[in-house]
């Protein structure tokens, strides 16, 4: 029932729409008024237009009436919960904040620049770039005087780089990218959203063979030199079997290595099964079990020797020539290609991408420029002068504090459209927000704490403010506050109590007993089969009702020699298959004692006595065990060492069920569609096969669809009323739309509801 409670609670949210957040303002005209709240003609025609706008019939006389109906009984029954203090509750509160957050968050981005983005990467993503770097690492935090230094350096190294020395030797040299020293800077090709996005920006703007100008990321300053561009390879899915090989092994292990993958891929030239050999030989333990199958992959996301060997193979069943990577030697077999999707498949997931991508940045702080100039954010220079200048070297050891009778503190530092923000609350943030460093100056470091401040004051104020803002934002958060407050009060009211009222639920059954009732019925049996063979199998097997059961594993039950007693752990063996039996009334169980070669028939008519006892004792009836002494236990050849007499002393379990699903599934072992059983009572219209023959008990073959049908009617049900165990669920649906229906009643008594018909009018249309 849960989820037809958040199905209504949905609906709830569509017809709340976008009530206003704040209480009508009295001076609007209203279109109708609930007790002494009035709802306003603004804030309906608002909801009415987003939910019935699009319609056939909308801003008929009858499709408004018909909407405001609803739309009153729903902001009854929020009143109902506000006055009840529902939306007080701390559990409230935390939920709509959450709800709020997610919801502000498309309002707090530059949307145009995100749409820009957006597409600039896709239009990348059509090629890749080849590249090198070298790296002078520089905090994100440094102070103007070493980021000068560090851009100076750049500057030289690129000066010497263009004056004809070698840029792989200067990026050995001098990059303090750890890589570059075996690399020499290369970075082989990537494509859009691989790299920070200031150095893909410069990677892409940079021409063939030419070296940017420094381009400072949150990792220093680089140096980029375009070795190539190419248009994208697009993505590839392949499969591939491994054999270990890490560098720098002993020469014997790594030869080793080779012959075995040679002799792999030669079997692989052969013809033989692809998966089998993976299964069997590949040691990439993540895949082998999978036909070495790996999720697909664009450049830039394999180890460049694996990449290019797999792109290299041009059709779906090539297969690569044994590769050599870092992890070892790799057979490849193309699986499928495909090129770039298009743009409205991709746009979404690019845009999540570019929300936690370092464009986001960009998208920051085209926003905050934007909010600065909106909300009229002036700065009193004079004071922020003042307050920067109290930085002393203690901020650098995280330790600094301020003089609290100091007069500067009370002076504004800032006003957002006309809030002031004093030196007081800034210092109270820095105190906060210190932190040990070990390079740059005091100065600095309240310089960059002070644009922090700004920054995240300019986000809150914005945050805060977004209802009186952005009139759908406003909206939506009404339309969750309702929400949250109506699924609470409508399961209190409807959906719970509707379950748990099991007295109240009696009695409206008994009340509307002529809405559930049985039509003419057929106690039936419907078999449907592939071909006439089978159809017969099924009729020779039909009367039986025994089938075996295959769903569960049952352990046999050990007994010591001559012995009949249970041991601790057979008797929970035997707990278990009480608990099967005692859940499914369907099912019977045979037990079937055994002996040794050295024990007497007897025995083992006395274990299965034994066993069976027990499972009646747990309360399993009578009339679902048999008992059989099959004594000594037939092997092909006899077993008289000691494991071999212990494993025959020893109940066994056969397990059967009434249920014809069991007689389908023991036909359908080859097809799992050539018989199909059904055995109930059924209506006209629940079986077509049924239907054509006639109603009178008797056995009947049919054609239908190519299918071969037997059809055994046992009796004809006059119709009748169902009973309440037979129709629950649609039940209870009723009578929560009752109990729904009566609260509605009352609260109509309790603030009663006055349409004004000229305001009705107005909206009326056609």
């Amino acid at each position: 029932m849960r989820s037809n409670h958040l199905l209504a609670a949905v609906a709830a949210l569509a017809l709340a729409g976008c009530t206003a957040s704040n209480k009508s303002n009295s001076k609007e005209p209203a279109i109708a008024t609930l007790g002494s709240q009035p709802i306003s003609t603004s804030e309906f025609r608002y909801v009415y237009e987003k939910n019935n706008g699009g319609n056939d019939d909308a801003y008929t006389r009858e499709s408004v009436a018909d909407y405001l109906n609803l739309y009153t009984n729903f902001k009854l029954k929020v009143m109902e919960a506000e006055k009840r203090g529902l939306d007080t509750t701390m559990a409230f509160k935390r939920e709509l904040e959450g709800y709020k957050e997610q919801l502000a968050q498309p309002y707090l981005t530059e949307k145009s620049v995100t749409d820009q983005l957006v597409k600039e990467a896709y239009e990348r993503m059509k090629q890749e770039v080849s590249a090198s770097h070298i790296l002078l690492s520089l905090a994100p935090d440094a102070a103007p005087e070493d980021t000068l230094a560090a851009y100076n350096r750049a500057m030289e190294l690129r000066q010497r780089a263009q004056n004809g020395e070698d840029f792989g030797q200067l990026a050995k040299e001098h990059s303090q990218d750890p890589s570059a020293a075996d690399n020499e800077g290369e970075l082989g090709y990537f494509t859009a959203l691989q790299m920070v996005y200031p150095f893909e920006d410069a990677a892409y703007k940079t021409a063939e063979g030419e070296i940017s100008m420094p381009v400072r990321t949150r990792f220093g300053y680089h140096l980029i030199k375009v070795n190539d561009k190419r248009e994208a390879r697009g993505e590839a899915k392949v499969a591939h079997i491994m054999v270990r090989s890490a560098p720098g092994a002993p020469a014997a292990d790594s030869l080793a290595a080779k012959q075995r993958v040679d002799a792999i891929y030669r079997r692989v030239q052969r013809g033989e099964n692809w998966e089998k050999l993976a299964t069997e030989f590949s040691e990439d333990a993540n895949t082998a079990g999978n036909g070495g199958e790996l999720p697909w992959f664009g450049t830039g996301r394999m180890i460049p020797a694996f990449e290019e060997a797999a792109f290299g193979l041009q059709k779906p069943g090539d297969v690569s020539k044994p590769v050599y990577t870092p992890y070892g030697w790799h057979i490849i077999k193309m699986v499928e290609k495909r090129g770039l999707p298009p743009y409205e498949e991709m746009e979404q997931h690019l845009r999540n991408k570019i929300a936690k991508d370092s464009r986001s940045e960009l998208n920051k702080t085209a926003f905050l420029k934007r909010i600065r100039q909106e909300n009229n954010f002036t700065e009193n220079t004079e004071a922020k002068a003042a307050a920067l200048a109290k930085a002393t070297d203690e901020l650098l050891q995280g330790n600094w504090a301020y003089d609290e009778s100091d007069k500067l503190l009370k002076q504004t530092l800032f006003s957002i459209q006309g809030k002031n923000y004093t030196v007081a609350d800034f210092y109270t943030y820095v105190l906060a927000e210190q932190r040990p460093r070990t390079n740059g100056s005091a100065a600095h470091v309240m310089s960059l704490l002070y644009d922090n401040f700004a920054e995240q004051s300019l986000l809150a104020y914005e945050r805060n403010n977004l209802e009186n803002k952005h009139t759908d934002y406003r909206m939506l958060v009404q339309e969750y506050h309702d929400g949250i407050l109506l699924f609470q009060l409508m399961d209190e009211k409807v959906w719970s109590r509707a379950i748990e009222d099991t007295v109240g639920l009696r009695n409206f059954f008994n009340q509307n007993r002529e809405k559930y009732k049985w039509g003419e019925r057929a106690d039936a049996i419907v078999i449907s089969a592939a071909n006439k063979e089978l159809l017969q199998q099924a009729q020779q097997q039909l009367d039986k009702r025994r089938y075996p059961v295959s769903f569960a594993r049952l352990s046999d039950v050990p007994f010591e020699q001559n012995k009949a007693e249970l041991t601790t752990a057979g008797k929970a063996e035997l707990d278990k298959l009480a608990e099967l039996l005692q859940q499914n009334e369907t099912l019977t169980l045979e037990i079937n004692g055994h002996t040794d070669a050295r024990e007497s028939a007897k025995v083992a008519e006395a274990r299965a006595d034994a066993a069976k006892a027990y499972l009646q004792q747990q309360g399993v009836p009578a009339t679902q065990l048999t008992s059989n002494s099959l004594g000594k236990s037939k092997q092909a050849a006899p077993d008289n060492t000691e494991s071999g007499r212990r494993r025959n002393r020893r109940v066994s379990f056969a397990l059967y069920t009434s249920e014809l699903a069991a007689l389908a599934e023991s036909l359908n072992k080859d097809n799992p569609l050539a018989v199909q059983i059904a055995e109930k009572k059924f209506q006209r219209g629940d079986n077509k096969a049924l239907d054509a023959v006639e109603w009178k008990p008797g056995t009947y073959t049919a054609q239908q669809n190519g299918r071969e049908y037997l059809i055994i009617i046992k009796d004809v049900l006059e119709p009748a009323y169902k009973e309440l165990s037979e129709v629950r669920g649609p039940v209870i649906s009723d009578y929560q739309n009752y109990l729904e229906e009566q609260w509605v009643q009352e609260l109509r008594s309790k603030y009663p509801v006055e349409v004004k018909k000229d305001e009705v009018e107005k909206l009326v249309r056609k």
